[in-house]
């Protein structure tokens, strides 16, 4: 019985190309988060919701 070998992926077919726009993907999530977490803006601060009696 022959063994037929063959690889789960090739390099020939731009893997390069595709690990690398994954990367940088990756790199423009993680920087969205950050800057939505320093742009946090909470009304507690404003005293709208503190009712006088």
């Amino acid at each position: 019985m022959n063994m037929i070998t063959t690889a789960l992926y090739s390099f020939s077919n731009g893997a390069f190309i595709m690990i690398g726009v994954f990367a940088l993907v990756c790199i423009a999530i993680v920087g969205a988060i950050f800057l939505l977490m320093g742009t946090d803006k909470s009304k507690k601060t404003n005293g709208d919701n503190s009712k006088e009696t």
